[in-house]
């Protein structure tokens, strides 16, 4: 750890809800058992953990906890079946996996299962083996496994998920609903061996890569979203929808700024020659996208800028088949943050947020982790909002429904009272029957302990109602205790006592949604049609070239609350404009994109690259004077590029000399063939900045490159292959 460099924020711990009408309906009593634990209307999967006190890249973090070091997971554990009546049944003991005492050869952890749509199996991810001696340095894999036999009377049968990626970290796994398997991975975007591990753009700490998609059968595998700092607990929502938490850390490295201002070697960040395995260090680690950080004020002089610092975990959502990815329900910071800073310091339109002006929602939150879909309520999710370090992610229960609403209304609810010390929650688990149950400790400080004696002593709670919220009622179990030892591998390490338990999940069938397709809206439909172009035949084309195609039909509209960067906008040589206010306005003339490419690596690091934007690879669009890697915009303020697939992209709106304007704040992921359209740039929840909907005008800018792209089909192939190679 780099403490120098951490930013310890203990974050005002938040949440979010549909309403009151949500949290009420909980169950205000549990029955009891006789042995003094709750009846629960269906069986509890749920794993058991060595606590580790350590919060920084270990089991329990908020970020790179999907490694299997004996530092990152102790071994161990089980996974465990809970019945109505409350009776255990240790299911991995009962299959013949782990032991008691020493810690060996058998020794195993388990982490994040998972039921069958059915309720009749589940899927999870174990780590098998520890040192059998002392100084043993073996390399150890998360991978996925199935069980089935989940009934009192049964027996489990574990097996191994077949033609998963072995040499990497396989966690997080769900069952998409045509049976293929979503997970998380640290698999480099490629494949590559030469790029693993990838670091991620905080602490330069290896991370895993994004959402990935397997079909067990005959290991087809897809890259569903490349995140350069990692995705986290993915669910299927009643909408089908994958529904996840991202790290949404898109700025410049620190650990080179670090480098730069001390005009020393701390890090030793520098830039590879490109992604190849036999890519050169360059002497060089220069960044182009996006601005500096504000401590970099010597590359600010001389600027507007106010330098840029960019750090949160937020909800997202995407489809099963990796498109359409966005915030979910495309929400904004303005609509959930408390706190934005302004990108620019002299315009007085641009301006930082600190609860000046109105919005919908009156409560805030900075991070969704452990996020959880109401089996009763559809679109009402729950989840945590915890600060980043010393909590092992356990903060505040939160809710938030986006049933039938726009980002503007969708408002956020407190379950559990963020100024309330009466202990922390991760991991909430709404059940079939309207009851709540989530992983509680009663310790609400900052983690102090070390080794295993950590301050927080995680078990399986039901909440109840107390007073307008939600508080810790009974534990589900009596506490689950084990006798444990193993080498680490320089010293031996023992333990004896009570299991942290994690990861509940209901046990029990549940409804496949139904996917509902993509299809083109008719102002996109129009220009297809006048161009004479069949869209499935252009969307094999973008198949066949590993592109997507991105559309904007204005980029001079922007949602009506965010307010930290331009947004009095106008496309250059008399177009189209939108303003907001009075004041100075801003002439746009190119979108200028960029892609994550794994160029950073660290001297005094020995493995691993961090992802840094760079100009896009020439993706087949029109020739322009703009910037490197851009695309003019249309005179209706309409975008249309071919864009690369299964690599993180960003972008900016420049001017006609280059000078950014407004700067994308997210990476997204484009899926080959994908057809995407976004209304308005860097979007709206409902108005624009001019109290004007969603545009509706036929994008000139996609007639544009639909002519380019007739064009392209009259060129033999190898006339229009891109001039840059994507790997």
């Amino acid at each position: 750890m780099k403490q120098n460099l951490f930013d310890f924020r203990l974050l005002l711990l938040l949440t979010l809800l549909l309403g009151v009408g949500g949290l009420f309906n909980m169950q205000t009593a549990p029955t009891l058992k006789a042995g003094g634990t709750p009846n629960t209307a269906n069986p509890i999967l749920f794993v058991t953990q060595i606590p580790i006190a350590a919060d920084f890249a270990t089991i329990g973090s908020t970020f790179a906890n999907h490694r299997a070091t004996l530092h990152s997971v102790g071994r161990g554990g089980d996974l465990y079946i809970r019945y109505p009546d409350g009776t255990l049944k240790n299911l991995t003991a009962t299959a013949g996996y782990g032991t008691d005492g020493f810690q060996g050869a058998d020794g195993i952890a388990i982490r994040d299962p998972a039921v069958y749509w059915d309720g009749t199996k589940a899927i999870f991810s174990m780590v098998i083996g520890a040192p059998t001696q002392q100084y043993q340095y073996n390399d150890y894999r998360w991978q996925l496994y199935e069980i089935t036999g989940l009934g009192l009377n049964d027996t489990p049968i574990i097996t191994k998920v077949p033609n998963q990626p072995t040499e990497f970290n396989n966690v997080s796994p769900i069952y998409g609903t045509d049976d293929r398997i979503i997970f998380t991975s640290d698999r480099p975007r490629n494949g590559a061996a030469h790029l693993y591990p990838q670091l991620d753009e905080y602490e330069s700490t290896p991370t895993n890569t994004g959402l990935w998609s397997l079909d067990p059968t005959n290991g087809d595998l897809i890259l569903l979203n490349h995140a350069p700092s990692g995705d986290f607990s993915p669910m299927i929502d009643s909408n089908g929808r994958i529904v996840f938490t991202q790290w949404d850390h898109l700025q410049r490295d620190q650990q080179a700024d670090a480098d730069a201002l001390s005009q020393g070697t701390i890090y030793g960040a520098f830039n590879y020659s490109s992604e190849l395995a036999n890519a050169v260090p360059l002497n060089d680690a220069t960044e182009v996208f996006p601005e500096p950080r504000s401590q970099r004020t010597d590359l600010l002089q001389g600027s507007n800028q106010v330098g840029h610092r960019f750090n949160h975990f937020f909800p997202w959502m995407i489809e099963q088949d990796g498109t359409e990815g966005e915030v979910l329900l495309h929400l904004g910071r303005q609509e959930l943050h408390d706190y934005l800073p302004a990108s620019l310091n002299d315009d007085p339109n641009v301006v930082e947020f600190y609860g000046q002006y109105p919005r919908t929602n009156g409560n805030s939150i900075l991070n969704m982790f452990h996020i959880e879909e109401d089996p009763t309520t559809a679109e009402l999710y729950y989840g945590v909002d915890a600060p980043e370090f010393q909590t092992h992610s356990a903060g505040h229960i939160i809710s938030l429904s986006t049933s039938g609403l726009n980002a503007d209304q969708v408002t956020v609810t407190y379950v559990t009272d963020p100024n309330n010390e009466n202990g922390r929650y991760r991991e909430p688990l709404p059940m079939s029957d309207g009851e709540l149950i989530a992983v509680y400790s009663s310790y609400d400080g900052a983690e102090s302990g070390s080794g295993f004696n950590s301050n927080y002593d995680f078990r399986l709670y039901t909440l109840t109602n107390s007073g307008g919220e939600m508080v810790a009622s009974a534990p589900l179990t009596n506490g689950i205790s084990k006798n444990i030892s193993y080498w680490n591998p320089d010293s031996m390490v023992s333990y004896n006592g009570i299991l942290w338990e994690l990861n509940p999940v209901e046990v029990k069938a549940r409804t496949r949604p139904t996917i509902t397709p993509i299809t083109l809206e008719s102002p996109e439909q129009t220009v297809f049609d006048n161009k004479g172009v069949n869209v499935t035949e252009f969307q094999q084309f973008l198949i066949d070239n590993n592109l997507a195609l991105a559309i904007t039909r204005d980029v001079t509209s922007r949602d009506d609350l965010d307010r930290q960067q331009p947004f009095n906008l106008r496309v250059s040589n008399g177009g189209t404009q939108t303003i907001g206010a009075s004041g100075e306005v801003y002439d746009v003339t190119y979108l200028q994109f960029f892609q994550g490419m794994q160029l950073r690596g660290y001297s005094d690091f020995s493995d691993g690259r961090r992802v840094i934007a760079q100009p896009m690879f020439n993706a087949f669009n029109p020739p322009n004077d703009g910037p490197t890697s851009s695309v003019a915009i249309g005179q209706d303020g309409s975008m249309a590029a071919f864009v690369p697939t299964q690599r993180a992209l960003s972008w900016q709106l420049t001017d006609e000399v280059g000078n950014p304007v407004v700067i994308e704040r997210y990476w997204l992921t484009f899926q080959p063939g994908e057809i995407r359209v976004c209304a308005s740039c860097h979007g709206l929840s409902d108005l624009d900045q001019a109290g004007q909907g969603h545009p509706q005008n036929s994008p000139e800018a996609l007639g544009t490159l639909l002519d380019y792209y007739l064009f392209l089909q009259t060129l033999d192939e190898n006339q229009y292959l891109p001039i840059v190679s994507d790997d």
